[in-house]
């Protein structure tokens, strides 16, 4: 799914307020965090990941597996915090991606 420039602003605005919900830590990328962000991501459709201090994951690497494995779209990258987005299938979740639509 490729977001427009607007879109990705309005969703760059809406993260502004949010705190990160995943925490990536020593254990780095696993099937678990991985599966954990997926439910995330289809309830919240909009999510903050941050990478703590003592991961060796870098931020670019976390941001190609997320695209490759969830279908997602890292919307922006500061740092080492990350803002992900995927519209949710189910339809009472569905609230960003309608705004998102109409943009």
């Amino acid at each position: 799914m490729a977001l427009r420039g607007k879109q990705k602003s309005f969703l760059r605005s809406e993260a502004h307020h949010l705190n990160p919900v995943v925490q990536i830590g020593k254990n780095g990328l696993s099937e678990t965090l991985l599966d954990q962000v997926d439910e995330l991501l289809e309830r919240r459709e909009l999510i903050k990941v941050t990478l703590l201090q003592n991961t060796d994951e870098e931020a670019s690497d976390v941001k190609d597996v997320f695209e490759a494995t969830l279908h997602c779209d890292v919307v922006q990258t500061i740092g080492r915090i990350l803002v992900v987005y995927r519209p949710s299938s189910k339809e009472k979740y569905q609230k960003i991606s309608q705004q998102v639509r109409s943009i």
